[in-house]
Order: C-alpha cells, then structure tokens, then sequence
C-alpha cells in the first residue's frame, strides 16, 4: 500500500476517531487512574484525533528519552512528556502533514498543563520505513514506543532494525498494534479501507517473531492482548475467517540473549520503589511480581531487569555460573493461544 493512500485516509478521510468504520484502532476504556489522570489533561483537538489501539506507557519513564513512531495529532507524545518530566524528552514522527499540524500547534498548552519547566517535545515529519533519514542520532532512545501504526508500514522488518539502530544498550521498544492469525491475502491487504483500518496491514505474529529476532530483539514479551471485533458486517464479512488481535510487546535491545528461558537457578526481589506500581511489577503476561517477594526468574529475563533503566528497582540473587535447563514457567506462544487451544486435536 502507498504512503500517499495511508496519508490520505488518515489527513483527510479521518477528521476524527468518529469517522473510524471498524474498533481495531481503538483503545479499551479499561486503563490505570493515574493515566486517566494524565490524558484528562491533553488537549481536545489531539484527543479527537487519536486512533491508536493499546496503551504504551511502560514503568520507570522519569528522565527518558523516547521516540513515538507513528505519533499522529500527538496524543501519546504528551501523555509520556508528562511522564519523563523537565530532565526527559518525548520525540514524535509522523508522515501526515494534518496530524502533525495539530501535534505542533499544542506544544506550549501541554508544557503548562502538565507544569513542565520547558517544552520537552518535538515532532519530524517522515517514514517510520526510513528512520535513518531523520535528525536522529543512533543509540541515543531509551525507550520507542508505537500505537497501532507498525500495521500502516510498507516494509515493517525495516522499522524494526531502524528502531534497533536507535536504541541505547539495554533500551526497549514498547508498543501495540494489530495482529493476524494468518497471513492476510494480497487481494485484502490491497483494500484501502481495510489497510486504513489497521486490518488488511496486520502481520501474521509469528512472522513478526521472526522479524523480530532478526532485527536483533531475542526473547519478544508478550505483555498483554485482546481479541478485536470488527463490529462492522460488511467489513467483517470481508476479512471472515480471519482472526485479529491488538498486543503489546516489549523487545529489548540487549546482547546474549537465549532463544529459549534457560534456568541459572538465578531471582529477583522486586522493591516496590517504581511510581504507580508500588505493589506489584508486571513485565510481560508471565512475569507478575509482587514486591518483597523473592521472584524466580530465567536468564533472559534477569537480563531484563538488570541490564536495563529497572534495575535500580530490584535486588538480584544469583549469576550465571551453573546452568540448570530449560526455565519452566516464562511461557510461550501466540496471542491467538487460547483460540489455538481450543481447536488443538492434541
């Protein structure tokens, strides 16, 4: 699908989240408080202007510095400005002239609204495919995050090493999109409502593994999904048998990786010291840790937490010195896993 076709239905079919025909490019309304707290705060004109499908704002965001791919009327840019404070910065790109009007226009009302010393956003239009011909320098991100945008890109295993590229060591790209079942057919995925929709642009997830990896992110995290319901019979008819999903993953640019969770008879204690998760930490569906509580972990996600901006939040028992197996208990698998159950004939 063309640029200019994206560029289109979104600068001027959508004039709002009104105009969507399907939910795929819909947030639940089931999110945290203290978020809801914050994006009370953003302004009207961007707020009408959203379309994204999951929430993407990870724990421990105080003076990072993140890249929004895909950032639209800017939205996301200003919840997470108000979440890395005077000392961090939040930078959006987008390829929609319109969108990114409305995002520039709001800088200075966001840096009051949220009692930020300075404007700590900025917006670059171009490509998500093409990073790299953006002002911006390699390794320098501690955190890129996308809502339901990857699904629009032309070429999405190119976003993914662009964003490997930008990252810091131990940094992490945090973000939900639209998944498949399947692959989708070329005949659908040439449709311009449904590519526009965030359906007929879906990746398969588990080519999305594959691309993954090879960019570089061993050890993809599942955080969370929800089946999607298209609510709109034609359209529904059309992509029928087909299954979609919006997940969040979390992939960390990190070295040495395993393929699989390797058990080095190694834990963690969570402290309970990161703000608004006080009680307990959630790192990915299968990592749920109670603070206090000493949490087994395999090697991989001891990487995770210790290698990485979380570490301060945890004490570390063990190293790598005895190898025990194969870790049981990280859990593997699709975010169609109950639905491949269910049809399982084993």
């Amino acid at each position: 699908m063309k640029h200019e076709v994206v560029q289109d239905y979104y600068g001027k079919v959508l004039q709002s989240s009104a105009d969507l025909q399907t939910n795929a490019c819909c947030t639940p309304a089931e999110m945290p408080e203290w978020l809801k707290g914050v994006l009370s705060k953003v302004h009207d004109d961007v707020l009408m202007r959203y379309y994204g499908c999951g929430l993407i704002a990870p724990d421990s965001l105080e003076g990072a510095r993140i890249l929004d791919l895909g950032c639209g009327a800017g939205r996301d840019v200003y919840a997470l400005s108000a979440m890395v404070g005077d000392t961090g910065e939040v930078v959006g790109v987008d390829m929609t002239d319109e969108q990114l009007d409305v995002a520039r226009a709001h800088q200075e009302f966001h840096r009051d609204a949220f009692g930020l010393s300075r404007v700590n956003t900025a917006f670059h239009k171009g490509y998500i495919e093409e990073l790299d011909k953006l002002p911006l320098e390699p390794g320098s991100f501690d955190v890129i995050v996308s809502n339901c945008v990857i699904n629009l890109a032309q070429d999405k295993e190119a976003v993914l090493r662009g964003v490997y590229n930008l990252l810091k060591p131990g940094g992490e790209m945090y973000f939900s999109d639209v998944y498949a079942d399947r692959r989708i057919p070329e005949a659908l995925a040439k449709d311009e409502v449904l590519y526009g929709e965030c359906l007929s642009g879906a990746l398969y997830w588990n080519d999305f593994e594959t691309f993954a990896r090879r960019a570089g992110f061993d050890d993809p995290r599942l955080v969370e999904h929800r089946p999607l319901t298209i609510e709109n019979p034609k359209l529904e008819e059309k992509v029928s048998p087909i299954k979609f999903t919006s997940a969040t993953y979390r992939l960390w640019k990190l070295e040495g990786l395993e393929r699989s969770c390797e058990d080095y008879g190694q834990a963690v204690i969570y402290k309970g010291t990161i703000k608004n998760s006080e009680k307990v930490f959630r790192l990915d569906g299968h990592h749920v840790i109670e603070a206090g509580k000493v949490f087994p972990v395999c090697g991989n996600t001891w990487a995770m937490l210790h290698d990485t901006r979380l570490r301060e939040h945890f004490e570390f028992i063990g190293n790598f010195d005895t190898h025990y197996g194969i870790f049981e208990g990280c859990g593997e698998g699709s975010p169609f896993e109950a639905e491949v159950a269910d049809a399982s004939c084993c």
